[in-house]
Order: structure tokens, then C-alpha cells, then sequence
């Protein structure tokens, strides 16, 4: 025990070692797929763990809309045909690992997330299409709620990597994400836009999706029943709804209120 203790240890020192090197040097790199191929270096002469992608949240919450080569990036030795499957099957589906990495400011190998979410029926498709492929687990780490890196392996990770570990996996991600940040042209057209609705609109909304009715969303905001109502048709219209429920679901997808 004592010697498997000193071997996690080492182990932890050697990669913290070259993944501070990484961070230190990732500015020098001058495209997404040198940042991602260097830090897919690093991890996989450590750990089984390599490199899958990184993706930058669509502003509209509409993961559909990402781009492969301008809002989302495959590291060179990602699973040839993964992400052209993954894109055909992705939509009106839920995807569980990207709504964690949307929602937690924590870091979760693929293993937890099925667990905590229990899929059923078709909601295994992301699991099942990761084993058609080789990738039996991975790591998902958001950063910033802005960014999501990837990891996979073809080991079950949760044991394997330690606390240690996933701190300093986790860290390097996040300066991987800061330097896509900064060498993606972050078109709007690209990431998508948000309706811009008035702050009116927005306290109107966010009223409504706590289950006020018009008349108690009148009294706290100090305006009459019929503006409030006025308000949200607007809202409706900016959100391309039809109707209040639809409204309030459409501006928690796009973050618009908490």
C-alpha cells in the first residue's frame, strides 16, 4: 500500500510537472489543433487519457449550431467517424455529458454522469455511440462556462484518476480553453446571438418563471397588468415563441434569466 502510495505520488508530480510546462508555453501556440495535440502529449505518456475536442458554448444554448473547424475543435487522434455520428444523432436529443459541463463549475468522468442521470431507452446514445468507438469513459471539463475540453479513454476512469490528478487535468484544460479563446474569431454568426430583450422584458420573465401570475408580476414590478402583458408578447416575439410557457423555457435555455 505504502508503495502503490509512492507510485500515485510520483506519478502526480510528473504530470503536474509537464501540464505546468504546458500552460506556461500554450501561448506559443498558433492554432487549435497545436494547443490540443500538445496537452493530448502530455496526458496520454501519464495517464490513459487522451485528448477528444474542446467546444465553445453556443451564446443560444442551441448545441446544434456548433461548427467543427470554428466553434468546435477534434484533437488529430480523436476516433475517426465519432464526430460526424455524434453530429446525425445529436439533434433534439438530450445530451448529458455537455449539460453538465452547461450547468457545474466541476469536472466529471462520463462514468459519473451516467450514473447520476441514469439514462433510459434512448438516452444511452451518447454511451453507446462513445463504445462503438472505442471510448469506454472520459473526463469533461468545463471552463469558465464558456468553454468545454474533452477527454476519453479506454478505461473506466472514476478510480483511476485521483483527486490530485483531476485538479491538475482540470487546470490544464482551462488554460488550453484560454488560448482557444484567444486564436477563434468569435464571429456571432458562428456562436450564434441572443435576443436582446429589454430589462423590462427580462424582470417580466424572470417573474413569470417563478410561477407569478400577471397580476402579482404587475404588483412587484410597480406596473400595470395590461404592460406586463405587453411586455411579454414582445419577449415572445424577440424569443420566436408562442406563448408564455414557451417564453420563460426559451430564456432559461439561452441563460437570458437564472
Amino acid at each position: 500500500m505504502a508503495i502503490q502510495s509512492l507510485a500515485r505520488a510520483a506519478a502526480n508530480t510528473d504530470l503536474l510537472t509537464e501540464l505546468v510546462d504546458y500552460a506556461s508555453h500554450v501561448e506559443e501556440r498558433r492554432s487549435p489543433s497545436e494547443v490540443l495535440n500538445e496537452l493530448n502529449n502530455v496526458t496520454t505518456r501519464h495517464l490513459p487519457l487522451s485528448v477528444l475536442g474542446a467546444a465553445r458554448f453556443p451564446l443560444t444554448g442551441n448545441w446544434a449550431s456548433l461548427e467543427l473547424g470554428k466553434s468546435a475543435f477534434l484533437q488529430d487522434t480523436a476516433p475517426p467517424g465519432w464526430w460526424d455520428e455524434y453530429s446525425a444523432l445529436a439533434e433534439g436529443k438530450f445530451r448529458p455529458m455537455l449539460f453538465v459541463a452547461a450547468t457545474s463549475l466541476g469536472a466529471y468522468t462520463w462514468t459519473e454522469v451516467r450514473r447520476m442521470f441514469q439514462p433510459v431507452g434512448i438516452e444511452k446514445w451518447t454511451y453507446e455511440l462513445a463504445l462503438k468507438h472505442g471510448m469506454r469513459d472520459g473526463f469533461t471539463c468545463p471552463v469558465g462556462g464558456r468553454w468545454v475540453v474533452a477527454f476519453w479513454s479506454r478505461k473506466e476512469l472514476s478510480n483511476l484518476m485521483t483527486k490530485p490528478m483531476r485538479i491538475i487535468v482540470y487546470a490544464a484544460a482551462s488554460f488550453a480553453a484560454l488560448r482557444l479563446e484567444q486564436l477563434v474569431d468569435l464571429d456571432p454568426n458562428m456562436v450564434g446571438s441572443r435576443a436582446r430583450l429589454t430589462p423590462r422584458e427580462l424582470a417580466v420573465l424572470r417573474l413569470l418563471s417563478t410561477g407569478a401570475q400577471f397580476r402579482e408580476a404587475a404588483q412587484a414590478l410597480d406596473l400595470g397588468e395590461e404592460t406586463v402583458r405587453s411586455h411579454l408578447k414582445k419577449a415572445q416575439t424577440k424569443l420566436g415563441v408562442r406563448n408564455r410557457t414557451q417564453a420563460v423555457a426559451e430564456a432559461l435555455r439561452q441563460r437570458l434569466i437564472p
